[in-house]
């Protein structure tokens, strides 16, 4: 008897010896066993007062009848930016050539406050379901949207209070002037209201985007030259941890959640609530620069790009001035620039040298946009009744029946609405590339690139050249040291209209997205050969990026991944290319190690 027993025990040894996490953790789908029941949704419902959303997309209304007036409406609706955010089915981008499509989770909890996100949170962890989080539904790279996910929608979050004397908990310093933003608030809305008491605040440059998410990927504005990071602004964050519990986080209380939060991606560490940032004096006005210059050749074209990037060293490289230059096949220079504490004299008086000399090369160059300047009060900029007055073309409005007046966004971002993307690159360039014994080759890397595809430089998401104190707030982020350094973020894209498959009339042309994929690398290969590590932000960035941790966060990656480590250990928090995602399937789905 003793014999075979202890046969049993050695037989049941090598079993006995494989650790538990060895057998992979899967997560659930609808009709697979352990699918929560109509009971146990029930009960999550009855949590948050009776307001779980079973999703429907209206896309299905398109499936069933492609050239019907229901499907005509969808697709208008994709273009309004307001619209797709106002629902839970949809994102902002359709989705992405070979990479993923816009699908809806199968329930959504409209969250009100951070009880109703920890009551969804305590019921994916206990159900084994994927979570998704959506704020604005901005991101590129599909991380608001998952298949047979619950989804947390912080769309209804969105309160705005104004501090004149803000202290974080636990804090000893004094008083700031701050605000505090429902992590359903969207940048417009955030502007207009600080604004309106005389202050600024950092945040994106797109109407539409969620607070929330722009903090977590570190956040650029057309003002970031001036003002910094928006994630640096970041005093305080209510948010919920895997563990189902709401935490206040902010330099003395949940430092390393705190630092994790401010650029470390969204969708990794937590889902944030509400965000408390500090606030800036309003300077008085604001303004902008428009023109566009073709050269007759590429020989005056490669002089075109020299001559600029040797004048925005000179005199643009500098707290005033933001936004982007296109350099275009077709040899065709584009200016679309912003500026702050300037009015448009003065703006003007700093392009007289450059525009001076393209007018004494005569034939070699045309004006095809001739310049423009202009500026406006700052209390103004974000004031939608002024803007449909005295700037109509600069606003579009949320054509729905009984749609806010306030609900505007710049026309320049009506092309990004619901578009299909096809590629996607980017990477920040060092400001030493500007220095006169390298410039020639930074000039040589542009104009191979524009052989290939549009090659557009962000001014304002790149921080050489603001103040001191924005450059140390921005290494107390997780955001990539890169950005430090950096005077542009280089980006080359391409895109196709909204698009799905299996949509008569409306399918994704992954012929032409082949051909841009391709065109968009090639471009993004030829800049890249004077970047010695070439960087890339998060939010704006390749979908393929093979080194991605680097790319993203360099050196702060493994502080970052300490902090998942502590905060969610079992990876509920689980999106494309995140701090810990190396971990999971690419669905999110299956653990694999």
């Amino acid at each position: 008897m003793l014999r075979r027993t202890l046969m049993k025990l050695a037989g049941g040894l090598p079993l006995m010896s494989i650790p538990a996490h060895a057998q992979p953790f899967r997560r659930v789908r609808p009709g697979e066993a352990g699918w929560p029941s109509a009971s146990g949704w029930k009960e999550l419902d009855s949590r948050i007062a009776g307001r779980l959303i079973e999703v429907r997309s209206p896309i299905q209304a398109c499936r069933a009848v492609p050239d019907g007036a229901d499907c005509a409406a969808v697709f208008r609706s994709l273009k309004n930016p307001w619209a797709i955010g106002d629902s839970p089915a949809l994102t902002q981008t359709s989705g992405w050539a070979g990479a993923w499509a816009s699908t809806p989770s199968v329930y959504a909890v409209p969250a009100r406050d951070a009880a109703d996100v920890a009551a969804a949170v305590d019921f994916a962890r206990s159900h084994r379901l994927r979570l998704a989080v959506k704020g604005g539904g901005h991101s590129y790279q599909g991380t608001s949207n998952a298949p047979d996910s619950l989804l947390v929608w912080t769309r209804p979050m969105d309160r705005i209070e104004l501090h004149d004397g803000f202290v974080a908990r636990g804090s000893t310093e004094a008083p700031q002037p701050a605000v505090s933003l429902g992590a359903g608030v969207v940048w417009g809305n955030a502007y207009a209201a600080v604004s309106r008491a005389g202050r600024y605040v950092q945040g994106g440059g797109c109407l539409t985007v969620g607070v929330a998410g722009l903090i977590q990927s570190g956040g650029f504005g057309s003002f970031s030259k001036r003002y910094g990071l928006a994630a640096a602004s970041l005093l305080e964050a209510e948010v919920v941890t895997a563990d189902g519990v709401v935490r206040i986080a902010n330099a003395h209380s949940e430092p390393e959640l705190f630092w994790g939060l401010k650029g470390g991606g969204g969708g990794s560490l937590g889902v944030i609530t509400r965000v408390t940032l500090k606030t800036h004096a309003l300077p008085p006005l604001f303004g902008a620069a428009f023109a566009a210059v073709k050269a007759a050749s590429d020989g005056a074209f490669r002089r075109l790009i020299e001559r600029f990037m040797a004048f925005y060293r000179e005199s643009l490289l500098n707290p005033h001035w933001g936004e982007t230059v296109s350099f275009r096949p077709g040899n065709v220079l584009e200016i679309s620039m912003v500026f702050q504490d300037l009015d448009q004299a003065r703006a003007a008086a700093v392009w007289q040298p450059f525009l001076a000399w393209i007018a004494a090369q005569g034939a070699d160059y045309a004006l095809v946009q001739p310049p423009l300047f202009l500026h406006v009060p700052a209390a103004s900029l974000w004031d939608a009744s002024f803007l449909k007055q005295n700037a109509p073309q600069m606003v579009l409005s949320d054509d729905r029946p009984g749609a806010s007046a306030t609900n505007v966004f710049w026309s320049t971002n009506l092309h990004e609405a619901g578009w299909f993307l096809h590629a996607y690159q980017s990477t920040w360039l060092p400001a030493a590339l500007l220095a006169g014994d390298r410039r020639g080759s930074l000039v040589d890397a542009l104009f191979e690139s524009t052989r290939r595809h549009r090659m557009t430089l962000h001014f304002n998401k790149g921080l050489a050249g603001a103040p001191a104190g924005a450059l140390a707030a921005a290494r107390d982020t997780a955001t990539n040291p890169a950005v430090i350094e950096a005077f542009a973020l280089a980006i080359s894209a391409a895109e196709g209209p909204p698009a799905f498959a299996g949509v008569a009339g409306h399918e994704p042309d992954l012929a032409r997205a082949r051909r841009d994929a391709e065109s968009v690398s090639a471009a993004m290969a030829a800049l890249r050969k004077v970047v010695p590590d070439p960087g890339a932000y998060v939010s704006e960035s390749d979908y393929f990026e093979a080194d991605w941790q680097t790319a993203f966060w360099g050196a702060n990656y493994a502080r970052l991944r300490a902090a998942k480590d502590r905060y969610d250990p079992d990876g509920l928090f689980v999106v494309h290319h995140g701090v810990g995602s190396e971990d999971w399937s690419p669905d999110g789905f299956t653990r694999l190690r």
